[in-house]
């Protein structure tokens, strides 16, 4: 590890690589460690199992010797299989040392610079022109030109952090798009665990405002005033006439968007809300609270609204979103996202464990991929099933540098597919290519 470390000549990639294999190697030593005493219980309790047999066959006590011939019999046995165990993890780790390059092909397209403080939340517009959209800790909520990666709109109507005025605001826009520029060219990166680790000095310079000449709009449309405290996310419900929002007041509030009037207060959390998402088709709410639980509200039926409350993971719930058929996925601080299907509350059809907090996940809906944002930086990628796709690049040249806080699919633009925006206060347009093959596996 040293020669590979200090004086070697290779390359930092090669070096970096190579400490990754390293550091596999020694996880899957550890386990087999594990394995290894779990394997020496048995020898014992194998050893006291023969021990009874013998003397209820032959009805008197067995001669040391042997014990020790069928001893040394069953430890023979449990040796081969202990090699047996050793060769197979050896050839895991080798196979998986020869799939890396199989992984999928993720390509940094854009980076969005002009917030002043961390960005909360970012969003793809659903109609035409496709606009990317981010919400800041800097009061304010920026559009910007995926292409070029210009801001087209700067809203300044809140006074306080993430909606911390207790309002939600609900504001139009009118865009010209600037002519696209040629994109500079970036190399594309192979997804895997090789990318070098960066330092704090290695943020970029953002303290520069967003340009001059970008429009900026003061007072909103209309402004919505239920809550008693911070708003987190909104979401408009199906239809366009009626919208969602969620606050730290342990409430989701459902509002008439003509009338600005509180139609329905969403009660039964007992902790604050994290995240609010509607279902693109139906009349369906999910709101996820940092109670362990998310709940799904269904307004289908005008008479009736039903309440369902999941119990599945054992801290904050950081989002819920809805995604293909009857499913929701689920993420938490808990370290894990689960997949459930909304016709089986008790038990997740798929579990995905990381090493880090979740923040607000989202779900390619064509692809039934799905994006996770990490508390230690690193977006990784998975399928439904809970298999892993692809982890994006994160190095002293492209990544986030500070913790990443959502995720968002654009499956209408065709070169920047995944919008990730963190605490480094930039958000990144990236170019995500799954191999079909991959995706079977």
């Amino acid at each position: 590890m040293q020669a590979v470390g200090m004086d070697s000549k290779l390359p930092s990639s090669v070096r970096s690589t190579l400490l990754e294999l390293f550091g596999q190697i020694e996880r899957e030593f550890e386990n087999l460690y594990i394995e290894n005493l779990e394997l020496r219980r048995e020898i014992e309790t194998l050893n006291e199992r023969l021990t009874a047999e013998g003397q209820a066959i032959d009805g008197a006590e067995l001669s040391k010797g042997q014990l020790k011939t069928k001893a040394s019999h069953s430890t023979s046995q449990l040796s081969q299989k202990l090699k047996t165990t050793y060769k197979a993890s050896t050839s895991k780790i080798v196979s998986s040392f020869k799939t890396t390059t199989s992984r999928a092909v993720c390509q940094l397209v854009k980076e969005y610079i002009g917030h002043r403080d961390g960005i909360w939340d970012v969003s793809v517009a659903r109609t035409q022109p496709v606009v990317l959209g981010t919400a800041s800790a800097d009061h304010t909520a920026l559009l910007w030109s995926i292409e070029t990666g210009r801001c087209l709109v700067k809203y300044t109507g809140h006074v306080g952090s993430a909606s911390g005025d207790q309002t939600a605001h609900i504001w139009r826009y009118a865009v010209q798009l600037p002519t696209p520029q040629p994109v500079a060219d970036t190399s594309q990166q192979i997804c895997g665990e090789d990318e070098v680790e960066c330092s704090d000095k290695d943020e970029p310079d953002v303290d520069g405002d967003v340009s001059s000449d970008c429009p900026t709009i003061r007072v909103p449309l209309t402004s919505l005033k239920s809550h008693q405290g911070v708003v987190i996310a909104a979401d408009w419900l199906v239809g366009g006439q009626q919208v969602v929002t969620a606050s730290w007041d342990r409430a989701a509030n459902l509002y008439d968007v003509q009338t600005a009037e509180l139609v329905h207060s969403l009660t039964g959390h007992d902790q604050e809300l994290t995240h609010c998402c509607t279902h693109p088709t139906q009349r369906l709410v999910v709101t996820s609270s940092r109670d362990t639980t998310f709940r799904l509200w269904d307004f289908r039926d005008p008479s009736i609204h039903s309440v369902n409350v999941f119990q599945g993971h054992t801290d904050t719930v950081t989002s819920a979103v809805f995604t293909v058929g009857d499913n929701v996925v689920s993420g938490s601080d808990d370290r894990t996202v689960k997949v459930w299907d909304l016709k089986n509350m008790r038990s997740p059809i798929a579990t995905i464990r990381t090493d880090s907090a979740i923040n607000r996940i989202n779900v390619c809906v064509g692809q039934k991929i799905i994006a996770l944002p990490h508390d230690n930086r690193q977006v990784r990628l998975f399928d439904m099933s809970g298999v892993r796709l692809a982890r994006l690049p994160r190095s002293s040249r492209q990544g986030h540098r500070r913790m990443v806080c959502c995720s968002a699919w654009s499956e209408d633009h065709p070169v920047c597919n995944l919008f990730t925006c963190g605490f480094d206060r930039q958000a990144i347009g990236w170019n995500i290519n799954i191999p079909a093959l991959l995706q079977e596996k």
